[in-house]
């Protein structure tokens, strides 16, 4: 997908991650992240601000729960993950935890393309691996419903 066909959700969710990339690393506050985002991020008028707001703040907030919901899902310690890839495992479990109105598909297949964008060669294999094992666990309705449908041979 091109820059220019990037949808604003997309662009909000590459924000977020971006946000929460630096937020990890630099240890700066949330405001000052926001605001840096705002200033220097090219796309920040294209975008769903709002929804980047919310995804960010949100992720950063609940950071501790989310890690320890999917920590049992990885094959290494959570410190030992690239810190783009940890920020998207973050992004992606805010929005199955709480953002139920995204479908949990939406939500993995949006992280998968992230780490296909800015994660390591073979991060989305991984972000898709983890993602795939936490949504049973915090959407279990949704996701048997879907695995009804596809069993009956509809999408």
């Amino acid at each position: 997908m091109s820059d220019n066909k990037k949808t604003p959700r997309r662009l909000a969710r590459e924000i977020a991650m971006q946000g929460l990339y630096q937020w990890r690393m630099s240890g700066n506050s949330l405001p000052m992240i926001e605001e840096f985002l705002k200033e220097e991020n090219e796309e920040w008028a294209r975008a769903d601000r709002a929804l980047a707001i919310v995804l960010l703040q949100g992720a950063a907030e609940h950071a501790d729960e989310l890690e320890a919901g999917y920590a049992a899902f990885l094959d290494r310690p959570i410190a030992e993950i690239s810190p783009i890839e940890r920020a998207i495992l973050l992004l992606g479990a805010y929005e199955l935890t709480h953002r139920i109105e995204t479908p949990y598909r939406v939500v993995i297949n949006e992280a998968i393309e992230l780490a296909k964008a800015f994660g390591g060669t073979d991060g989305h294999r991984y972000i898709n691996g983890v993602l795939d094992k936490l949504a049973p666990q915090v959407r279990a309705a949704e996701v048997e419903h879907a695995a009804k449908q596809k069993a009956q041979g509809k999408k």
